[in-house]
């Protein structure tokens, strides 16, 4: 599973002009599903997502999770970020799950960041979504 996480003040999630998801300050986890991921990587990258310390302390340290925060949790299915680029002109697509085992995975990622943290918000698998971000930092990570 590759997580591609962004501190934001605020982000949303629009599909056929509705707006389906929103968060004000928090995480944006882009998430690619690789056919070897199962649902404990899914609880262990939920895990690294909530406590993963990206935000300022009073001393202005990356000392605070979004648990310390109570921010806001957006999780997109990013099927792309599982591509292949390390030669040619076309990504790969071979490490990605299929989309019946991706879609099942996302969405229990989706239960258990619920179970785990208070705001969690998430994308529409298979859609086509636009998302805005307004990325604080700006701060991004890849979780592998």
């Amino acid at each position: 599973m590759i997580c591609l996480i962004q501190r934001v003040s605020n982000a949303y999630v629009v599909v056929s002009d509705d707006r389906v998801a929103n968060i004000d300050q928090g995480i944006l986890a882009m998430v690619g599903i690789q056919s070897d991921d199962d649902e404990k990587t899914a609880e262990h990258s939920v895990e690294r997502i909530i406590n993963i310390r990206i935000f300022s302390d009073d001393n202005n340290k990356m000392n605070l999770s979004l648990s310390d925060i109570h921010g806001g949790l957006l999780l997109v299915p990013q099927f792309t970020l599982a591509a292949d680029t390390k030669k040619g002109r076309r990504p790969g697509f071979t490490s990605a799950a299929n989309p019946k085992q991706s879609k099942q995975l996302f969405y229990r990622m989706v239960d258990i960041a619920r179970d785990r943290h208070d705001i969690v918000e998430s994308g529409v698998f298979g859609a086509d979504m636009q998302v805005h971000i307004c990325n604080d930092g700006p701060v991004t990570f890849i979780l592998d």
